[in-house]
């Protein structure tokens, strides 16, 4: 079986949908036998910047654990507006439909897997595999049009219908559809994607790696941290779609308290201007630390004792939050805005105690959620959570399906 992947980010990107990518080319390469290749960009994310030892201009191919990879060159911005993200997306569809177009001449896969976002190498994907009889699946990480109009990026009007029905029209010319949560996949039938092209393929977690038996005490000491403080984590990519703000305000309520700690790791086109706030605001109670290596991944989720998972309103189905699969394979405490009406909202419904969950954007409802978590002994694993994913969210387990799900569309089986 040959499998080609098609999307902005790979590894070794430590976060995010390059960290996804990579994981599930390897696996399905080294555990099942396929010959996996992957179309992307150099590594920028989540600093938007060029990795040094590639090139935002230049072609480039190499091999990553049995898996062929081909970086295609694109505009990356150091200061992400939204016409410079128009443009950085822009750039990559065009520079990678030519790498696109070589290789389906040279060796045409079974099956292309593109990743939204972005959308923008929707008609290259339709166009060449209908020119060369290549099966399709189109896997929504975030609905990047829901994202831009939620969070108030692009304004309400005409351009907007046709974005709309644009995206609709992409979506609904694909073989399959798959999303990683079932209210992201109601929003691609709503957009009017026939549901028996649907499949649910949700983001994991290695939880024989990150589990709730990992010792983070010397990483709390190493990073000055007292056992008896209180350290609140926000762990991932940095962005506006986030609303970190919120973050800074609650910690000025916390400045009487000098045990409660929030720790900001990763980086992001927001890290500067939550610097700068906390600056402003002579917060002596804010950390900052760069994204940690993997291996160091479960110490510094075991020496948290709160975890946020913070997003703005109109955000949580179109970009369901990656980093609660680690939290909760870690057992963790967190904290998480989204609207009841979510699938984060329901998921908190259905498995009380997993998380604690608050409305977005509202700072005293976000403040009186952090001391209810501190209520809780923080100290021990939240069992719920790491249930959970344990269930759900197991690596092996989720790449295995998937795998049987395309070997369903290439033999030209119905998926169940």
């Amino acid at each position: 079986m040959n499998l080609f992947l098609y999307s902005l980010n790979y590894a070794p990107e430590k976060t995010g949908i390059g960290k996804y990518n990579g994981e599930m080319c390897e696996a399905i390469s080294d555990i099942y036998g396929y010959s996996v290749t992957a179309l992307v960009a150099p590594p920028y994310y989540p600093n938007w910047e060029v990795e040094h030892s590639y090139s935002s201009f230049l072609y480039k191919s190499e091999n990553i654990n049995e898996v062929k990879v081909i970086r295609s060159p694109l505009y990356v911005p150091s200061k992400v507006t939204t016409f410079k993200r128009l443009l950085h997306l822009s750039t990559f569809s065009v520079s990678s439909s030519i790498a696109l177009l070589i290789k389906f001449i040279k060796n045409k896969p079974d099956v292309i897997f593109l990743v939204q976002p972005t959308l923008f190498c929707a008609p290259a994907t339709l166009l060449f595999s209908k020119l060369f009889g290549v099966k399709t699946i189109l896997h929504i990480q975030d609905f990047e049009v829901d994202a831009m109009f939620g969070l108030g990026m692009v304004s309400e009007g005409k351009i907007t219908k046709i974005v709309r029905r644009t995206e609709s029209w992409l979506m609904k010319k694909f073989d399959v559809v798959s999303s990683i949560s079932y209210s992201m996949l109601e929003n691609a039938e709503r957009k009017g994607v026939d549901k028996s092209k649907l499949l649910f393929f949700p983001n994991w977690a290695d939880t024989s790696f990150v589990t709730p038996d990992t010792d983070g005490s010397a990483l709390r000491k190493e990073w000055g941290f007292a056992e008896t403080d209180k350290v609140v984590l926000y762990a991932g990519n940095i962005g506006q779609k986030q609303g970190l703000e919120i973050v800074i305000e609650a910690a000025k309520s916390f400045e009487g308290d000098k045990n409660v700690k929030f720790v900001f790791v990763g980086a992001g086109a927001y890290v500067d201007i939550l610097k700068r706030l906390a600056k402003v605001s002579n917060l002596d109670n804010v950390y900052f630390k760069p994204l940690q290596d993997w291996e160091d991944v479960p110490a510094m989720l075991s020496m948290a004792d709160v975890h946020l998972v913070v997003q703005k309103k109109g955000a949580a189905d179109a970009v369901l939050p990656s980093k609660l699969t680690n939290i909760l394979s870690a057992g963790g405490h967190a904290l998480v805005t989204a609207e009841e009406s979510t699938e984060l909202g329901k998921i908190e419904q259905a498995n009380s105690g997993i998380y604690t969950r608050v409305e977005p954007e509202n700072t005293k409802d976000f403040i009186a959620g952090l001391k209810a978590v501190f209520a809780t002994d923080t100290s021990k694993p939240n069992m719920i959570a790491r249930n959970y994913a344990l269930k759900n969210l197991d690596i092996n387990n989720i790449i295995e399906r998937f795998v049987s799900d395309i070997d369903k569309l290439v033999k030209g089986k119905d998926n169940d």
